[in-house]
């Protein structure tokens, strides 16, 4: 019987040995601070991060979409009336080099003032032992011919040409003042051509623009030249970098948004108008260096703000903090916490992971 007793008493030694054990994980002697196992830290994979001093940044997300750089953007028309005779370049979406045939036309007014200008051109040779005045007057002939050609937008190669042979077709060709492709194209082959007419708009597409609009309340953290990261739908793994250069001066009153213009080199063509964007601007939302913490590092109970202070391996001190502006993944911290202390971040993972320390937390709070 005493055997019986004594293993009965050594049995309940071992169970409260266990008990005081499993508490002694997570514990709090009265003093304000929570006290982890530190094999139970290793286990929950307790993290901590110092409090730093920071320039916070705020993320900003607007949709937009891909618009063409209305710098980069020509019409081409013809200032001379004339008919189509061949189309080179026949298609919307072709890609045209600066200096390229677009089209052979034939114009009664052109062929008229090539012809001028080559006779001018042989009188004034003529004329060398003529008197000055009459030289003068031979030069100013050739000279206004040659400014009409010029006028009408015929390159130098063409009058070069037409100098040096002496001779003129009955076609001329229209060349592409830029490079690029073609968006739109009315010119059709054969057709009358009137001067002014809108024959090609053509665009170069190695920069565009993303047209994005911005909340009202979220526009005046914005300025020209913030960094801007734009994904597009239709490239969902690539992400473009580029930057605000514009902020519209009125505001949309049925979406209440501000539309902003971000400009992104587009060397490879993948960036095509009208695809649909999405766009995150870094705001400063302060200008100067601030206390800061991770913002997984807070528990906010509404009436109160909780960080857990690190003081050495396994030692968690609960503070109240108040803490100010948000942005870039960071909360400053007005009061609470001093530079170059430790606070333990992913706070909510911790806590859901054990109940004992739920229910410390929650009496320190109270």
């Amino acid at each position: 019987m005493k055997c019986a007793k004594l293993v009965s008493m050594m049995a309940c030694v071992l169970a409260m040995m266990v008990v005081d054990t499993a508490t002694a994980e997570v514990a709090d002697k009265g003093d304000g601070l929570i006290r982890i196992d530190v094999d139970k830290i290793q286990q929950w994979g307790v993290k901590s991060e110092g409090v730093v001093r920071r320039s916070l940044a705020r993320s900003i997300r607007a949709v937009g979409t891909v618009q063409v750089d209305e710098r980069r953007l020509q019409i081409i028309n013809l200032k001379y009336e004339a008919w189509i005779e061949k189309l080179h370049a026949n298609t919307t979406g072709q890609v045209v080099q600066k200096g390229q045939s677009l089209m052979e036309v034939y114009s009664p007014a052109l062929i008229l003032t090539q012809s001028e200008y080559l006779a001018a051109a042989r009188s004034e040779q003529s004329l060398h032992g003529a008197d000055a005045e009459t030289r003068a007057t031979a030069h100013e002939l050739t000279e206004s011919a040659l400014m009409r050609l010029r006028n009408w937008d015929i390159s130098e190669n063409q009058i070069k040409r037409l100098r040096n042979t002496g001779q003129f077709g009955r076609t001329m060709s229209v060349i592409s003042p830029v490079s690029g492709i073609i968006l739109e194209k009315a010119a059709i082959q054969g057709m009358r051509v009137l001067p002014g007419e809108m024959l090609y708009r053509v665009a170069d597409l190695t920069t565009v623009w993303v047209v994005a609009d911005v909340y009202e309340q979220d526009v005046g953290l914005i300025r020209e030249g913030v960094p801007a990261e734009v994904v597009l739908k239709a490239i969902p793994n690539k992400t473009f970098h580029g930057k605000v250069t514009l902020i519209y001066p009125t505001l949309s009153a049925e979406t209440r948004t501000v539309q902003v213009r971000i400009e992104l080199a587009n060397p490879d063509g993948l960036l095509r108008p009208a695809l649909y964007a999405v766009v995150h601007l870094s705001a400063p939302t302060t200008g100067a260096m601030v206390l800061a913490i991770p913002d997984s590092a807070l528990l906010d109970h509404g009436t109160r703000q909780i960080v857990l202070v690190e003081h050495g391996a396994g030692v968690l001190e609960p503070r109240s903090v108040v803490a100010g502006n948000k942005g870039d993944g960071f909360i400053e911290v007005l009061e609470g916490v001093k530079e170059g202390e430790k606070v333990v971040v992913q706070v909510r993972s911790l806590f859901a992971a054990d109940a004992n320390l739920r229910s410390l937390l929650g009496r320190s709070i109270q």
